[in-house]
This record gives C-alpha cells, structure tokens and sequence, in this order.
C-alpha cells in the first residue's frame, strides 16, 4: 500500500539510496520518507551500517618452507556520510575486502619463519588493517578491527612440533630423573659410610671391654685365689670359652655338623693353641 503512495520505511541501522530517473539524488535516513514514483522518483536499494565480519582464510608459505593456512577476522561498517560511495563504487565488497587480505598476508608471512609468524601475530594482523584502512575509506568504509584468529601448518607439521616439544620435555625429565637418581645414591653412600663408621665404634668399644673384662676377671682371680697365675686363669677362661662354644653348636637348630677332636686332652691341645697363636700375633706385631 506504502508503494502505490510513494511511501517507504527505512529501518534502523539502515539508509536507502534515493535515485531520480536513475541518478543518485540523496541519502534516506531510518524512518518514513516518500517517493513519488510519478516525477521519476525511486529506490535504488538498501545498505546496512550494522558492524559486519568476514572470516578470511589465507593458504601462504613461511620463509623455511612451510605451508600454514592463517584465518584473519576483519570487521568492518559503512560509513553514514559516505554511503552512496559504498553503494555505488564497489559491486562486491567481501571479495574486494579478501583480494586485500591476501596480498597483505602474502607479502608479510614469507617473511618470517614459522615461529616467527606465531610470535607476530599482531603485527600482521596491524599491517593487515592500515592497507585495508587505506583502500576501504575510499569506497565508504570503515577498518573497525583486523584480527588473526588462527594459525594453522601442515598436519605433518604440526605432529612434527608435537613430537619434538614432547622430546625436549622427556629431555628434561630424564635429566630431572638422572638428578633425583644420583642425590639418592649418593646420600645411600652417605649413609651406608655413617652405618659403618658407627659400626667399627661399636666393635671397638666392645672389644675394648671384653679386654677390660678380662683384664678385671685376671687381676680379681690371682688376689683372691693365690698361687695362681695369669697363665692359669687365661687357660680356665679359654676352657670355658670353649665349652660355651659347643654349648651355642649343639643348641642351634638348623647348624651344620662340625666334627672337632673331643676331650681333656683336646681341650689342653685347643688352649694351646689358642694361645701359642695369640702370643705370635702379638709378637708379629
């Protein structure tokens, strides 16, 4: 009904592009305007002022020679003022807006190696925006923001990269573990020197009072049995040293069998020796 009384509405966030006999005449705000169809007046179309995005994805090769797919975000808006230059000068923005990111993206990325292009992110995204800043303002539109959202190599890359950060980390963990290994084995060492060391004390000391009970069990016989002698009593204490010995023989369940000369005179025999040989050791010493 609008139309067959030349009237028109014109949404928000939106111009219409007024013509009169097919030439550009003015720019309709959001509202209602009328358009005499009669004196040649018409509607030329509708552009949008709402802020748009367009995902490019981008195939180019690094500096040593690999090949990533880097996916820019540009958002961008027709500019109010300048809207019958967005309407009239460009027939396809989108493709207009991806011809320059290619050649931006194309002519920055060959530059730098692949970690590079991970680590420069913004600045071919900046470079990205000012070429297109430059080219859009003519045709009527605005650069709001350039983002390179995504960096993607080669898939045998890609799991290449895995593989060697993965090895670098065994790396280190083995190195980590060699570490923990060798303060482990040498505080071990430590300890086992320690448990030594205390040991041979502890055999000294013993030593040390078995010759001190000796010496205390010789002394204390001769002054109260006298006529003896230190030769008599040492004879007595191996006998019965003796006897305690076979004592711990017969006692033990699981002892192999031992088969030593048995007797008084064995028992004289074994006294001598013991001491014939305590007595070269000392004089050997």
């Amino acid at each position: 009904m609008g139309n067959i009384f030349g009237c028109i509405q014109v949404d928000q966030s939106t111009v219409a592009i007024k013509e009169r006999f097919g030439k550009f005449e003015e720019v309709l705000e959001p509202g209602c305007h009328c358009l005499p169809w009669f004196f040649g007046s018409q509607l030329a179309g509708h552009l949008s002022l709402r802020l748009q995005q367009l995902d490019v994805r981008c195939e180019t090769k690094t500096k040593d020679n690999v090949f990533v797919n880097v996916v820019a975000s540009i958002q961008y808006r027709a500019l109010a003022d300048k809207a019958n230059d967005a309407f009239y000068k460009l027939s396809n923005t989108r493709s207009q807006i991806q011809a320059y990111v290619f050649d931006v993206i194309r002519a920055s990325v060959p530059k730098l190696n692949l970690d590079d292009t991970f680590e420069q992110k913004n600045e071919i995204a900046k470079a990205v925006e000012e070429e297109l800043e430059k080219a859009m303002s003519a045709y009527g539109y605005e650069i709001v923001q350039t983002l390179i959202v995504d960096i993607e190599p080669d898939e045998h890359v890609k799991r290449a990269m895995n593989e060697i950060n993965a090895a670098a980390r065994m790396r280190v963990a083995a190195n980590e573990k060699a570490e923990a290994e060798k303060i482990l084995q040498i505080k071990r060492a430590e300890g086992e020197a320690e448990s030594k060391y205390l040991s041979g004390l502890g055999i000294a000391r013993q030593r040390q009072a078995i010759v001190d009970g000796l010496r205390d069990s010789v002394l204390g016989f001769s002054v109260n049995v006298p006529g003896t002698t230190a030769k008599d009593v040492m004879d007595m204490v191996l006998v019965t040293q003796y006897f305690d010995t076979m004592k711990e023989i017969g006692a033990a369940s699981k002892s192999s069998a031992v088969f030593i000369p048995h007797g008084p005179g064995a028992v004289r025999d074994v006294a001598t020796q013991i001491r014939d040989g305590l007595l070269q050791a000392s004089q050997q010493h």
